[in-house]
């Protein structure tokens, strides 16, 4: 059988826009001799569509752009995922399905089983599971029809297993010789490796070929991958969907060779789907051009440089924001990294409204040291002027913050943190020193002072983030084990963490939560990130025990 996987770029509630994507990519796979065309999961509603299930006419909405696709179907398969109603009352409303269209018509629908509802997944808040899933005859072929997390919860390949069923074994059992799963995985550093582990392994267990039609595209914090991927029944890869872009794969089901391994470096994807993520945030939520504050440090110049490749030289605007503690060296590599990239750069010094804004608190401050008031002062100024500029021209800001500086709070409210998509907010620094490197493999965009000089935000004479931080190298190892694989304090001290750095490290966490809910979106790149897969209360008083 002639297959086509249509990874498309779909955006969450623009039913209107999804269906004219999927017609025209069936039409294209139909056009190249394909039997059937599949989709990713809920491609007609774009995922995760969250809340806006539960609006007025929104389900119905997608149910009027399934009989349209049928209507528009011949002899060429077409599936696609949807938003199913749930006729089995009492129970949730609706159902995340998928659907075989065909000459002109719904020709079998089936839905999830298994709905995740860990990191940043709550499936079971809105969808009804199903029962049961079974085969489906298409032109001759018995093939079985999934949508995403039924592929991942086989017990070969998981040790901890999150529910009690295996639909695709359970299909297998049931004669299918094809198994399709048509997915919205959102990527994370590694996920495309274990993605591609666990499908070969269950195509080697259950000897059957598989076929996986995986989103590609940014959608608020989560960026989808593509990558889409056909597997033969001796569990080679013979297949595979482009990386971070819209792709249609051809393949034969039954000449399924095997292609090489995809080598590339975490560097690479990384900076791929940052891009990826930032346009689609942008061209979805109808922003234009971006503005941000450049520094000179390596984290704005990171951030300009996937800004510029995102959107474009012409759309990114950067400001030099100079304060009295602001290093010379610092201002030559603003400038020079804005003249490398083509980018406008404009110089508005702080200097003078900081002067002034001190002077009218002074009678309120009197008898009281300059300490993070006054540093915090600064940042804010700058936050004011960056929102200043977004109101006037409507670009958004652009917030420069990494991952490590969120986990500890060193970071200011309506200072830095100001601003409508936190690019790098789940990058830690280490590896955002990692990223620059690669940005410069060719030739040297972001300069190397940006990079090699000691990190600090020129808030004070002197300033280094190591004055009150660990190095980097070991705050990420600690944020590491206790934010993403959510080890407790002791059992990090006991892996041979010093006490002390550990308390410290895990204290600042634990009470800077009131910052991060006030964060802007960021985009998540890791297995844990700050933002809605993490759930911890602010107002709490648990504190870990060493």
């Amino acid at each position: 059988m002639k297959l086509g996987l249509a990874q498309i770029n779909t955006t969450v509630g623009d039913l209107a826009g999804n269906e004219v994507r999927i017609l025209d990519a069936y039409r294209r796979g139909a056009v190249a001799g394909a039997e059937l065309v599949v989709f990713p999961e809920l491609a007609i509603t774009g995922y995760p569509p969250r809340d806006l299930l539960l609006k007025s006419g929104f389900i119905a909405g997608n149910l009027a752009v399934l009989d349209r696709l049928a209507s528009a179907t011949g002899k060429v398969g077409l599936v696609v995922g949807f938003v199913g109603e749930n006729q089995k009352r009492p129970g949730r409303e609706a159902t995340n399905s998928v659907v075989l269209l065909q000459h002109g018509k719904i020709i079998a629908v089936r839905s999830k089983m298994l709905l995740p509802t860990y990191d940043v997944f709550d499936e079971d808040r809105y969808f009804e599971p199903a029962e049961s899933n079974a085969p489906i005859e298409f032109n001759g072929r018995s093939i079985g029809l999934t949508v995403c997390e039924d592929f991942w919860n086989d017990e070969d390949f998981w040790r901890d297993r999150r529910y009690r069923y295996n639909p695709a074994t359970e299909l297998v059992a049931a004669g299918v010789e094809l198994l399709i799963n048509v997915s919205a995985s959102p990527w994370h550093i590694g996920k495309d490796a274990t993605r591609e582990a666990m499908l070969v392994s269950l195509a080697s267990k259950t000897q059957r070929p598989i076929v996986y039609c995986n989103l590609v595209g940014g959608n608020d914090e989560l960026v989808f991958d593509g990558a889409s991927l056909a597997i033969d029944a001796t569990g080679r890869v013979a297949a595979r969907g482009k990386s971070f872009e819209e792709d249609l794969v051809l393949l034969e089901t039954d000449a399924l060779q095997a292609i090489p391994s995809e080598v590339l470096p975490d560097e690479e994807r990384l900076y791929k789907a940052l891009v990826l993520g930032t346009r689609d945030y942008f061209h979805k939520c109808g922003f234009k051009s971006a503005v941000l504050g450049l520094s000179g440090g390596i984290d704005s110049a990171v951030v300009a440089c996937l800004a510029v490749a995102a959107l474009g030289a012409e759309n990114v605007r950067g400001i030099s924001m100079p304060s009295q503690f602001s290093s010379q060296g610092s201002l030559d590599d603003a400038r020079i990294l804005a003249e490398r990239l083509g980018i406008r750069c404009d110089v508005v010094p702080i200097q003078s409204a900081f002067t002034t804004l001190k002077g009218e608190l002074k009678n309120l401050f009197a008898g009281r040291p300059e300490d993070t008031a006054e540093e915090n002062i600064q940042a804010r100024l700058r936050g004011v002027i960056l929102m200043a500029l977004s109101n006037k021209f409507g670009s958004l800001v652009l917030t420069t913050g990494n991952k490590s500086e969120l986990a500890v709070g060193y970071c200011t409210l309506y200072g830095d943190m100001c601003g409508g998509l936190a690019v790098i907010s789940d990058v830690p620094k280490t590896m955002v020193y990692r990223l620059a490197k690669w940005i410069n493999r060719a030739r040297e965009i972001i300069p190397s002072s940006s990079i090699t000089k000691p990190p600090s935000a020129e808030l004070r004479s002197n300033q280094t983030d190591q004055d009150s931080l660990p190095t980097y190298d070991l705050l990420d190892a600690i944020l590491e084990e206790y934010v993403v694989k959510q080890r407790s304090a002791a059992e990090i001290v006991h892996a041979g963490f010093d006490l002390a750095t550990v308390r410290h490290v895990v204290r600042l966490i634990d009470q800077n939560e009131y910052k991060r809910r006030q964060a802007a979106p960021g985009l998540k790149v890791t297995t844990k990130a700050f933002g809605v897969g993490r759930r911890i209360p602010i107002a709490q008083r648990f504190r870990e025990s060493i």
